[in-house]
């Protein structure tokens, strides 16, 4: 029996555990040296191009963010082929210009989780791998454009504080993160990017805004975030539909070189 492949991964965020934008659908199961990922996952075609979609929360949002096995998540995209990763998370803004709906590129992060799986380099060979510019500047290009073909508010730039959950924070906090200097805030995204590049991956984050986290005074609520997500979730399938068959076929980036420098 044919092994099944991709060339571009998807991690679906809250509200998007199907992106419904696949055609030739089937749905594999992968199973890894860290445990199963967070479910099945579907491949098709979008535009000639073979994708694999996995729900990070699985389907019917079953896993919180502090027991999503990101390493096997990662490790069963490798095993499919997978080159570039497309991460699509909710995000809450420590910034006024930054507004529910709205979408942001991420360009940097801040790791503030506490006790998870951050490396698939537990020795004894060791690795310490750069991620002073975490995400692949080919895969944000066409990031942005898409979204601009597509008349999508993308802001170009944003920092994301990565905290533990599943909590959201307290008012001293989200004040903490916005001098910090971070833009965004989620729950996701370490260490998945991480582990994306020490799988030699391309990556990028679309980080949909979906509420003000409390500094602003709007204290924010799982409801909010659901109902935010519901709006924009066709903006997302457009954007991505848009985006697939814009990626170009050779990487010319040097995201796969990075683990070459790492390793000791």
């Amino acid at each position: 029996m044919k092994k099944p492949n991709a060339e571009i991964g998807v991690l679906g965020g809250s509200g998007l555990y199907d992106p419904g934008i696949l055609e030739n659908v089937e749905e594999v199961k992968i199973y890894t040296p860290y445990g199963p990922p967070s479910d099945s996952i579907l491949i098709g075609e979008v535009g000639g191009r073979k994708v694999a979609f996995l729900p990070r929360h699985g389907r019917g949002h079953r896993l919180p963010p502090h027991r999503i096995n990101y390493r096997a998540n990662i490790w069963a995209f490798k095993e499919l082929g997978v080159t570039r990763v497309i991460s699509v998370s909710a995000v809450g803004s420590l910034r006024e210009d930054y507004r529910p709906g709205d979408f942001v590129c991420t360009d940097q992060f801040i790791d503030m989780t506490k006790k998870r799986e951050y490396t698939f380099y537990d020795g004894p060979v060791v690795a310490h791998v750069s991620m002073a510019d975490p995400f692949c500047p080919e895969l944000r290009k066409v990031c942005l454009e898409a979204a601009k073909r597509e008349d999508i508010t993308v802001h170009e730039r944003g920092t994301y504080v990565c905290i533990e959950g599943p909590r959201f924070s307290t008012r001293a906090e989200s004040r903490l993160w916005r001098q910090m200097g971070a833009d965004i805030i989620g729950m996701t995204l370490v260490p998945e990017v991480v582990l994306a590049r020490e799988a030699r991956m391309c990556f990028v984050n679309i980080a949909m805004v979906t509420d003000y986290d409390v500094w602003a005074e709007k204290p924010v609520t799982a409801q909010e975030v659901a109902r935010v997500m519901a709006e924009n979730i066709e903006k997302v399938k457009r954007l991505l539909y848009r985006m697939i068959p814009m990626i170009p076929r050779e990487r010319k980036c040097g995201c796969a070189r990075y683990l070459d420098e790492a390793l000791i």
